[in-house]
């Protein structure tokens, strides 16, 4: 990697920096993407805000129709639904959508945290705004693409192709966020990998954690309202 990566442009668009964070994967991209002067971890946040809303509108408007179409190969219209399907599928759409984008948005913002914090026990000599900066660049026009695959996978007899596409590309932005780690942070291959993967290791062991604890009581409180089902059907 070079030492002294070119500058862009304080006025380059953030189209141009997504475009460059896809399709130029070297060291030097994301070096020089984390020296621009525009990056900060607000932005890269709102860039990941901003198509998660749009990825979840169209994921939503896609699987609605999937639904409408099953239900009518099933003989239940529109007119069974009444206005109140309608209303639900809007309500979903208006609130589903920034939920989860919410949502999305928060893990991005804790795993970007985790990483850089791992990343500089490693001697990394980055900081958090180049880092989420840099990969919201490679996340954020990923994931308005991968949701566009996702809806053309809807298709008949050709959506498997597109699913694989979509499994493809997913691999090859995890080789540019740990390529992007490891330009931010001018370090080796050994500490990219391990400061991209502990986080994500860490926090899937806290979910399977939270989910056993979820099921547990989940759990118990069924067989109490199953046992007092059942004393009450005994005479």
């Amino acid at each position: 990697m070079s030492d002294a990566p070119a500058m862009p442009s304080p006025t380059q668009s953030f189209f141009k920096t997504w475009v460059d964070a896809l399709t130029k994967p070297r060291e030097e991209t994301y070096a020089a993407i984390a020296a621009s002067p525009k990056a900060k971890a607000m932005t890269g946040y709102l860039w990941v805000f901003l198509t998660s809303i749009a990825a979840s509108l169209l994921t939503l408007i896609v699987q609605g129709s999937t639904i409408r179409s099953r239900l009518g190969e099933a003989g239940v219209g529109s007119e069974q639904l009444g206005g109140g399907g309608f209303a639900a599928v809007a309500f979903t759409l208006l609130c589903g959508a920034p939920i989860a984008a919410i949502l999305v948005t928060a893990f991005f913002a804790i795993f970007v945290a985790l990483v850089q914090w791992i990343a500089k026990m490693f001697g990394g000599k980055g900081t958090n705004d180049q880092l989420a900066y840099t990969m919201a660049a490679i996340t954020a026009p990923y994931s308005l693409v991968s949701a566009v695959f996702a809806a053309l996978s809807a298709i008949p007899y050709v959506g498997l192709c597109f699913q694989i596409v979509v499994s493809l590309a997913g691999i090859y932005v995890l080789v540019l966020a740990i390529m992007a780690v490891k330009a931010v942070n001018q370090f080796g291959w050994g500490p990219a990998i391990g400061s991209y993967f502990i986080p994500g290791l860490a926090v899937f062991l806290v979910c399977c954690c939270i989910a056993v604890v979820v099921f547990s009581v989940t759990g118990l409180a069924l067989g109490d309202v199953f046992s007092s089902i059942n004393q009450s059907l005994i005479p």
